[in-house]
């Protein structure tokens, strides 16, 4: 069956080309499994909540915007009637009903690991003309531009400075009472009752009530401007669009932008624990997120119910918290070939789960061939990063590109670029680092506070628990390319581990004892093979290297909108230095998982194609891409 919907439609109507739906929520009450929901031109401001689900791959409900029209999905309402207030400022009063049971001017960004606030924010926005305002906490402040420039220096300096400047100085305060919200905004000389003024009123666009809404299609719109709230780990991760603890949701080839926390979720829900850190107080954040794992266990955590979800082809940016957030709904899943970018730059609020990409549990995950840049953290994955492979994606311009976090493997990270001055902190063990381009800063430590699961493979059973030791991690045919004043660039921290683990076991077992004697000797790492270049540095036992200090590839990132080249000289000697083609047969297993490194169905894993998807031969050229030489190199990679 095929409905359509139409701004010239009737929610009274047949549902048919002829006689469309008014609202898509009228047809997403009578879509069933196999059926196309069509939508037509037009600007949609209601939260789409399908109420049946797809049954298969191949009986799914597809939920579309009409080939060559443009369909937007609101979750903000129009507004005309504002007052003139002071000055600059204008006010509007609407009652408390028109925004139903959720109102995101009385409810505050709030929540486990949400840290660094010393003024309340709330969940609601104002827009002029598609560009959000900042909220500030006094009338004053909206009246007096030194008040407001002190309240927003206060963040830039604790944080990062915001992305536009300019916007700063459009700001808005809200006062709720029994009866009615009322909005007041400096609108710095513009009649908002003549320019384009939207405020926030729902939650989500796009996301079911309930869970379980498995093999639905979401393909080809618009979405902005959702009431989002704070997405932990440990709490319910509502997004502007998402799949609500359910299987087998592809997301495709949509613009998503201005959610205030997170714009795509595949995270967990409300039952497995909610913000119990931050309500109770009893216990560390750490110790409810590793009960929410049993908790989700015991409600049917399995991939034959959760996950296996595609993300592609989306446009991702201007959220305040992630771009896609998960914890344990995401595993098996696939995101690939999007675009995020402004994520987290705004810096209304701030705190520990804030990335272009937030992973908790990405069992099984492929991440591949993104573009993630200009944000606060490009790449994020934490706890549970097992059976993930992180291959070609494209980092820049971020405060930092890369986070793994308290996991012990295996993971694979291969082929991409790493390009901003910060790209890696590794928390981690178990991990693979293959032909990647690394240009910043690179942070390794342990973490013997928190024991964290791991998996048997390919799997959400889980195996057993363990500290991060530091190291069991391979790194081939890396090109790391250091700068003046940048330190930490190369595999150098890696000073003092042993180099392989027949070693490793022979100098744990020189000393008596049980599991203390674990902790005296550093796990293995498997590194050769690697270039470090203007400052980078080896670790003291690879045998197989380039390393000249003194050469300066003068490499840059040339981004041009809709393309992206690399530009980069190398040295002479490049041309020469070839690696071999990994695989499961190449890298070690890891250590404490007892596990291979493989594909998600258990076949081996071959790294032979690169960035732009060329084909590797044996002994080709190291770092991401076979096409660079000797010399200057000019490469289109986005």
């Amino acid at each position: 069956m095929e409905y359509h919907v139409a701004k010239t439609g009737s929610d009274h109507g047949q549902g048919s080309q002829e006689d469309p739906f008014l609202t898509i929520n009228k047809a997403a009450s009578a879509a069933v499994a196999g059926d196309t929901v069509i939508v037509h031109g037009g600007v949609y401001r209601e939260w789409v909540k399908p109420k049946f689900k797809g049954l298969s791959t191949k009986r799914r409900i597809t939920y579309q915007a009409a080939k060559g029209e443009k369909v937007i999905i609101k979750g903000s309402e129009h507004i005309q009637s504002w007052q003139h207030a002071e000055g600059n400022v204008w006010k509007v009063v609407l009652p408390n009903e028109f925004f139903g049971n959720y109102n995101p001017y009385a409810l505050e960004v709030s929540g486990d690991w949400l840290v660094t606030i010393e003024e309340t924010k709330h969940l609601g926005d104002v827009y002029l003309n598609g560009m959000s305002f900042y909220e500030v906490s006094r009338f004053k402040q909206l009246i007096d531009p030194k008040v407001t420039t002190e309240v927003l220096d206060h963040w830039t300096r604790k944080m990062v400075p915001v992305h536009n400047q300019e916007q700063t100085k459009y700001v808005w305060f809200a006062e709720v009472n029994a009866d009615n919200t009322t909005i007041y905004a400096n609108f710095q000389g513009a009649d908002p009752n003549k320019e384009f003024v939207e405020v926030n009123v729902r939650r989500s666009c796009f996301y079911p009530q309930d869970t379980g809404i498995d093999y639905i299609t979401v393909r080809g719109f618009e979405m902005a401007q959702a009431a989002t709230p704070w997405a932990p780990p440990t709490a319910d991760q509502p997004g502007l669009l998402g799949a609500n603890w359910s299987k087998g949701w592809i997301i495709e080839n949509n613009i998503l932008h201005d959610a205030k926390c997170s714009a795509i979720s595949i995270g967990k829900e409300a039952s497995t624990g909610h913000n119990y850190r931050s309500v109770r107080k009893d216990k560390p954040g750490y110790q409810y997120q590793l009960e929410s794992v049993f908790s989700a266990k015991r409600n049917g955590w399995c991939k034959e119910k959760i996950g296996s979800h595609i993300i592609r082809n989306n446009t991702i940016y201007d959220c305040g918290q992630n771009g896609i957030v998960g914890h344990l709904g995401g595993v098996f899943s696939e995101i690939h070939h999007n675009h995020i970018y402004n994520i987290a730059l705004k810096r209304e609020f701030y705190g520990h789960e804030i990335a272009g990409i937030k992973l908790h549990a990405a069992i099984d995950v492929q991440i591949y061939h993104n573009r993630i840049h200009d944000c606060s953290l490009g790449l994020w994955s934490d706890w549970q990063t097992q059976g993930t492979r992180i291959s070609k994606n494209l980092f820049y311009s971020n405060n930092r590109d890369l986070f793994v976090e308290v996991s012990h493997g295996p993971y694979i990270v291969d082929h991409n670029i790493m390009a901003s001055e910060y790209s890696l902190d590794n928390v981690s063990q178990g991990g693979a680092y293959i032909n990647n381009l690394i240009c910043g800063k690179m942070n390794h430590w342990k973490e013997m506070t928190r024991s964290t699961q791991y998996h048997l493979p390919h799997s959400t059973k889980i195996a057993g628990f363990s500290f991060i030791y530091g190291g069991d991690d391979r790194f081939y045919n890396n090109i790391f390319i250091g700068a003046d004043g940048l330190e930490g660039v190369g595999t150098s921290h890696y000073k003092n581990h042993t180099a392989s683990l027949e070693e490793y076991i022979e100098n744990v077992h020189k000393n008596p004892g049980d599991a203390e004697i674990f902790n005296l000797v550093e796990q293995p790492v498997y590194i050769n093979n690697n270039a470090y270049l203007a400052g980078a540095e080896p670790f003291e036992r690879e045998k197989d290297k380039i390393v000249d200090k003194s050469f300066h590839p003068n490499f840059r990132i040339v981004d041009k909108g809709e393309e992206v080249y690399l530009s980069c000289e190398l040295p002479e000697n490049f041309d020469v230095f070839l690696g071999e083609v990994h695989s499961t047969a190449t890298l070690a297993r890891v250590r404490i998982v007892d596990a291979e490194f493989e594909r998600p169905d258990g076949s081996e894993v071959i790294l032979n194609t690169d960035l732009l998807d060329m084909q590797r031969v044996e002994k080709s050229p190291i770092g991401p891409i076979t096409l660079l030489k000797k010399g200057k190199n000019y490469i289109k990679v986005w």
